[in-house]
């Protein structure tokens, strides 16, 4: 399991998009990817215009599936990421600071006054908190090949970032 975790470690700290995976007011699917950074909690941040149809499904409702993987692996050799668990648009600002820091220290930009994304900046912060995790993994039944799915612990997760 150790390798695993390793493996997981390595795909969050490369890959800098999370594919987000919420549901419409109306019920219906929605996917968008972000460009993502993350803190020492395994809480992942995003900065997005308030209306985009993600922006709107998190603030009706906060639970969502997101992905992180390499998609310029071949065919049967990549390793994904998934998650489940809370998002929001954070409007206390001690927190959308510290999403702010994490946010620009990876993008490597300048930092943006957090007054103006509680005002006029059509962007807000937004975080992910993941709640279960899982790898991908290889078996088969009979013979035949599938993708499965093994659940990691997230806490050995979080001690390894």
């Amino acid at each position: 399991m150790d390798k695993k975790i390793r493996l997981a470690q390595k795909i969050i700290n490369k890959i800098e998009y999370l594919n987000i995976a919420s549901i419409t007011p109306d019920g219906k699917p929605w996917n968008t990817m972000v460009y993502t950074a993350f803190d020492g909690n395994l809480n992942f941040y995003w900065l997005s215009w308030k209306n985009n149809q993600h922006s709107v499904n998190v603030r009706n409702s906060g639970n969502v599936f997101c992905t992180v993987y390499d998609s310029t692996q071949l065919a049967g050799t990549g390793v994904g990421l998934y998650f489940s668990g809370k998002a929001k648009e954070l409007a206390n600002p001690l927190e959308m600071l510290i999403g702010i820091k994490v946010m620009y220290k990876r993008s490597k930009h300048k930092v943006r006054d957090i007054k103006e994304f509680l005002t006029h900046f059509p962007r807000r912060v937004y975080r992910f908190t993941p709640e279960k995790a899982w790898v991908n993994g290889d078996s088969d039944i009979d013979g035949n090949f599938i993708d499965v799915r093994i659940e990691l612990d997230l806490k050995k997760l979080k001690n390894n970032l």
